[in-house]
């Protein structure tokens, strides 16, 4: 990344559509500028993009490491709480609570973690029917089309 490039401001929330709702993400944990942050958000949501190339700062301690096993899940697979728990020596309570304190849902993602018996928790606003959006996008080769952020999500800018 560019050295010069501008950082969103320390405690700046950045609002990103994603396949089935929104996404809040305290941006002072991502070296990148709002703009950037939606426009790779946009191209996941558009199929182009499995993974964000943003520089992150994970949070010290517990919940810092979480995060990067969550940020080593592939696109299109999931974790259990308990497969995680057992890489960190910890209780699958205690993933789960680190997962509900995730700063930037979706860049890191914690919509891969999941419960041993369904879909398990999500702390962002739409909760686990969002988390299965999230999901169900990326076990699909299918583009989103209707996000209603204003913005389009065809190819080449919405030109038919």
């Amino acid at each position: 990344m560019d050295s010069t490039a501008k950082r969103a401001a320390d405690g700046d929330p950045v609002t990103i559509a994603v396949p089935g709702g929104r996404l809040t993400l305290d941006a002072s944990y991502v070296d990148a500028d709002a703009d950037e942050i939606r426009r790779q958000a946009r191209e996941y949501r558009e199929g182009a993009r499995t993974a964000f190339d943003l520089r992150v700062r994970y949070p010290d301690g517990f919940t810092g490491r979480v995060m990067g096993a969550m940020a080593a899940i592939p696109y299109g697979e999931t974790r259990t709480y308990g497969d995680i728990a057992a890489d960190l020596d910890s209780a699958p309570q205690s993933v789960g609570a680190a997962c509900g304190r995730n700063p930037i849902p979706l860049v890191v993602p914690c919509h891969r973690v999941v419960a041993a018996d369904g879909i398990g928790g999500f702390s962002a606003e739409g909760g686990p029917e969002l988390k299965r959006h999230l999901l169900a996008h990326e076990r699909s080769d299918s583009v989103q089309t209707t996000l209603g952020d204003g913005e389009s999500t065809r190819p080449n800018g919405g030109e038919e």
